[in-house]
C-alpha cells in the first residue's frame, strides 16, 4: 500500500490470517500478558469508568477490560478483524467499531478514563507513527491513564527493520504530552522480545 493508505494493508493481513496463508500469532482469547499483569497487579476495577482498545484487533484485550467492569469501546482499522471479534464475543458489552486512528471520531477526544495501546503505534512507519502517536494520547480524558505496551529496540536489529518497528525509549516518553505525564516506564524482557510497559496519567 502506498503512503496514502498507511493502514489500509492491515485488513489484507487479517483476511490472509484467517484464511490461512499466514501464521498469525496475535489470534488469541487471552488478554495479553502484560496487560493482565498489569491490571492484576493494580486491582483494576473498571466499574463506572470508560476504556478503549486502539487496535482492538481480535477483541480478547478488549473483553478483559470489560470483565473488570469497563465500559469499553474497542477499534481497529480492519473490518474483517472487527467482524470476527464481534462475532466471537457476541455477547460480552464491547462495542466493537472500525475507525483508522489517524481520522477518529471527534467526540472520542479526551473521552475515555483508560486508554489501551498494545503493538499498533509500532506496527506503523514513520510517518504516520507520529501523528498516530498523537491520536492515541488524544484519547485520554483528564484524569484518565494510558497503558502503552510496545516491542522494545534493544539493538539486536535495525530501527527500521519492520514492521513491527521496535521502538526507541525517547519515542515512548514523548507520548507523555499536552497534560498526560509519565507514571511508570518498564524495560522488560520476554521469551520472545524485549518490551516496553509504560502508563501515563492526564
Amino acid at each position: 500500500m502506498g503512503r496514502e493508505q498507511p493502514t489500509a494493508w492491515f485488513d489484507e493481513l487479517y483476511a490472509e490470517g484467517l484464511a490461512g496463508a499466514v501464521s498469525m500469532p496475535w489470534d488469541r482469547v487471552e488478554p495479553q500478558v502484560l496487560l493482565k499483569e498489569w491490571a492484576g497487579r493494580q486491582g483494576l476495577d473498571g466499574t463506572g469508568r470508560t476504556a478503549v482498545v486502539v487496535g482492538c484487533g481480535l477483541g480478547a484485550d478488549a473483553v478483559y477490560l470489560a470483565s473488570l467492569g469497563f465500559t469499553v469501546t474497542a477499534f481497529d482499522v480492519a473490518p474483517t478483524a472487527v467482524e470476527v471479534a464481534r462475532e466471537r464475543f457476541a455477547g460480552s458489552g464491547v462495542d466493537f467499531r472500525v475507525a483508522d486512528l489517524l481520522a477518529l471520531p471527534p467526540e472520542w477526544q479526551r473521552s475515555f478514563d483508560l486508554v489501551v495501546e498494545i503493538f499498533t503505534l509500532q506496527a506503523l512507519p514513520e510517518p504516520p507513527r507520529s501523528a498516530a502517536a498523537q491520536a492515541v494520547t488524544g484519547l485520554v480524558a483528564d484524569g484518565g491513564t494510558l497503558l502503552a505496551i510496545a516491542f522494545r529496540a534493544d539493538g539486536s536489529s535495525p530501527a527500521d527493520a519492520g514492521p513491527p518497528f521496535p521502538l526507541e525509549r525517547g519515542f515512548v516518553e514523548g507520548l507523555a504530552r499536552d497534560g498526560l505525564e509519565v507514571v511508570l516506564i518498564e524495560e522488560l524482557d520476554g521469551a520472545r522480545a524485549a518490551a516496553w510497559r509504560a502508563t501515563y496519567r492526564r
